[in-house]
C-alpha cells in the first residue's frame, strides 16, 4: 500500500502520515566496547533508519579506530590472511588471538586489542596497574618472523596502563631497576616507578638493524605524561583507583623520561604518546610514526569520497562524553562532515560530563541509547535492540522536523533535513521572550502560523 496524507482536523487528536521523503543517509560508526563492532553496529542503525524510513538510501561505512575488529577488516578490504595464534593475555594467562598479514604478504595489522584489549579482562581482575601488554609484543614478533616489513599495530580498546613495558620485553628489551637487576617480565605498571635503565641490546635483530617499519594508528591527542596524560584520564575507566592513578601517573613519568634519553628527544608529551595506557611511547622508542584515526581510515580502507552525495550522518559510538572531542574517531568524522555542510547524528551508549563540548566538533544533535537506567551487563546485552530502536526513533524526530520546514530542501537534494534539526532547537532569544517583565514578542516559525487543516504527518 502507498503512503497516504490527510488533512489533519483541529477538533480530534487523530492523525495520520504524509508520504516518507527520500534522503542519503550515511552510517558510519565507531564500535560499541564489549559489545558490537563497528559493522555490526552499522547494521543495527540501518534497520533502525530503514523501519522509519524505507525509502531512505543508506551507506554504511563502519569507522574502525584501531580498536578491536581492525586487522580483520583491513585484511577483509585489501586482501589478506588472519593468523591465529595464542599469547599471553593482560592478566598474564594465554588468550586466543590473531593478525593479519595484506595481500602484499610484507606488511602485518596488529590490534593491541586482541591481546592486551579491556573485553580479555575479567570484571574481577580490573587493575591496570597490574595488567600487560606482553602479548601485543608476542603478535608484533610473530608477524615480524614471517619476514613482514611493515607493522601496522592499532590502538584502541585497551584495558593495560603499563606504557607498552610488557610489549617491549617480549621483544626482547629488559628494563632494569637502579641495581641493575630486570623487572619481573608483564609486571604492569606498577613496576614502573622501580625503572632505572632500558636495555635495547636484546630487542628483535631485525628491529634493531631498522628492518621494520612500524606504523601507529591512534587517537593522536593521546599523551603520556601531564594534566591530560593517560593514566589520569583513562585510568579510572579501566578501574584504577585514586591512588592507582598516581602511582602509574608517577611511573609513566619515569619510564618516559628514560625514553626521551635514550632517543634525544621528549616524547612525553607527543602526539600518541599515551595510546593505549602508554603503548604508543613504546612503540615511539622503536621509532614508529604515529598516524590519526582518520587519516589511517580514510586510507586503508579507500573512503575518500566519505561525504560525496550524503546529505545527513548518523556516527555512533559506547560513550560521549568530554573526551570525545579530543581525536575520538567520531568527532573527527562529524567535524569533516560539518565542513561539508551535513548535518550530524551521533547516537551513544552513555553520555557522560562535558559531552555538550560534542556540539562543538561537527555533532548537531546526539542521544543516549538507553531508555531506561539499567546494569552495564544489561545494556551490553541488548545493545542490538537498543541501537535499532535509537536509530528509529531519531530518524522519526527528523521527520517529524521536516514537515515543519517550508523549505523542504537541503543542498538542493533532499528536503528538509537542515530545517529539520534547527526546527527541534529551542533558540536562547526565544526563552528569553517567554520570561516574564515588560510586554515582548516571539517570532513564530512561519509554518507554525499555518492553518491546522495544512499540515500532514507521515503514515
Amino acid at each position: 500500500m502507498k503512503p497516504t496524507s490527510v488533512l489533519l482536523d483541529p477538533r480530534n487528536a487523530a492523525t495520520t502520515r504524509s508520504p516518507e521523503i527520500p534522503m542519503n543517509v550515511l552510517v558510519a560508526p565507531a564500535g560499541f566496547k564489549e559489545s558490537l563492532e563497528a559493522e555490526q553496529a552499522a547494521r543495527y542503525i540501518e534497520a533502525g533508519i530503514l523501519k522509519a524510513n524505507p525509502h531512505a538510501s543508506i551507506r554504511k561505512v563502519p569507522l574502525h579506530d584501531g580498536g578491536e575488529g581492525f586487522s580483520k577488516a583491513l585484511v577483509q578490504q585489501r586482501g589478506g590472511t588472519l593468523y591465529e595464534i595464542s599469547v599471553t593475555g593482560p592478566i598474564g594467562e594465554p588468550v586466543d588471538s590473531y593478525f593479519g598479514i595484506l595481500q602484499d604478504g610484507k606488511t602485518a595489522v596488529v590490534d593491541m586489542a586482541a591481546a592486551a584489549g579491556l573485553r580479555l579482562v575479567p570484571k574481577t581482575h580490573r587493575d591496570p596497574a597490574s595488567t600487560t601488554t606482553v602479548g601485543v609484543g608476542e603478535l608484533m614478533k610473530a608477524a615480524i618472523e614471517k619476514g613482514c616489513k611493515k607493522l601496522i599495530v592499532g590502538c584502541g580498546d585497551s584495558g593495560t596502563s603499563d606504557g607498552g613495558a610488557g610489549m617491549l620485553q617480549a621483544l626482547g628489551v629488559r628494563l632494569l631497576d637502579g641495581a641493575g637487576r630486570e623487572l619481573p617480565r608483564g609486571g604492569g605498571g606498577k613496576d614502573m616507578h622501580r625503572l632505572s635503565k632500558i636495555d635495547m641490546q636484546g630487542l628483535h635483530p631485525r628491529l634493531r638493524n631498522g628492518e621494520v617499519d612500524i606504523e601507529v594508528v591512534c587517537n593522536f591527542k593521546n599523551v603520556l605524561t601531564g594534566p591530560r596524560g593517560v593514566a589520569r584520564i583513562y585510568g579510572p575507566q579501566k578501574g584504577a583507583t585514586p591512588e592507582q592513578v598516581e602511582l602509574l601517573s608517577d611511573g609513566l613519568e619515569k619510564y618516559g623520561r628514560i625514553i626521551s634519553d635514550l632517543l634525544g628527544k621528549d616524547i612525553t608529551t607527543a602526539p600518541g604518546s599515551g595510546a593505549s595506557g602508554g603503548l604508543g611511547a613504546g612503540l615511539l622508542l622503536l621509532h614508529a610514526t604515529v598516524r590519526t584515526r582518520f587519516e589511517a581510515v580514510i586510507e586503508y580502507f579507500n573512503i575518500r569520497d566519505l561525504f560525496d552525495d550524503s546529505d545527513l550522518l548518523f556516527t555512533a559510538e559506547g560513550g560521549l562524553d568530554s573526551q570525545t572531542p579530543h581525536g575520538k574517531i567520531t568527532a573527527e568524522v562529524a567535524k569533516r562532515a560539518s565542513e561539508k555542510g551535513i548535518r550530524v547524528v551521533a547516537l551513544a551508549g552513555t553520555i557522560g560530563s562535558g559531552a555538550d563540548d560534542c556540539y562543538e566538533s561537527g555533532i548537531d544533535a546526539f542521544s543516549s541509547i538507553l531508555k531506561a537506567p539499567v546494569s552495564l551487563d544489561e545494556a551490553i546485552k541488548n545493545t542490538e535492540t537498543l541501537l535499532r530502536d535509537c536509530a528509529e526513533n531519531a530518524m522519526r524526530m527528523i521527520m517529524v522536523g521536516q514537515s515543519l520546514s517550508p523549505e523542504r530542501q537541503m543542498r538542493g537534494k533532499s528536503p528538509g533535513i537542515g530545517p529539520a534539526l534547527e526546527n527541534l532547537r529551542i533558540e536562547e532569544r526565544d526563552v528569553e521572550a517567554l520570561k516574564p517583565g515588560p510586554k515582548r514578542s516571539v517570532t513564530l516559525p512561519s509554518q507554525l502560523l499555518q492553518p491546522a487543516n495544512h499540515l500532514t504527518t507521515p503514515v
